[in-house]
């Protein structure tokens, strides 16, 4: 970062530090929009999170129909307004300690 800040342009610090060329960007960016060096957070889980107001209602199907797979509880949220993946149903049952095997 003291190279970007002592006006070496971007390509060059990121040349020097073998980083690419958009991650000193961001780097960068982040250090004059908030002084933060620090890389941010990776990772985590946003959209099945979302799931969580509808907890009731995706137990209750599974209740009645245990062996319901992923795609079929899917479709049944979207038939309600509610769309959402197979990928954050299984990230909800996760959460939920639900498991088919």
């Amino acid at each position: 970062m003291a190279a970007v800040v002592a006006d070496a342009s971007c390509h060059r610090a990121a040349a020097r530090f073998g980083v690419s060329v958009s991650s000193a960007s961001r780097c960068s960016e982040r250090f004059r929009d908030g002084g933060q060096l620090a890389s941010k957070p990776m990772g985590d889980d946003h959209a099945s999170k979302r799931l969580e107001p509808h907890a009731g209602r995706i137990l209750t199907f599974y209740s009645q129909e245990p062996r319901l797979f992923l795609h079929a509880v899917r479709d049944r949220l979207a038939e309600q307004g509610n769309q959402t993946s197979a990928s954050d149903l299984s990230r909800f049952f996760v959460r939920q300690g639900v498991s088919w095997k």
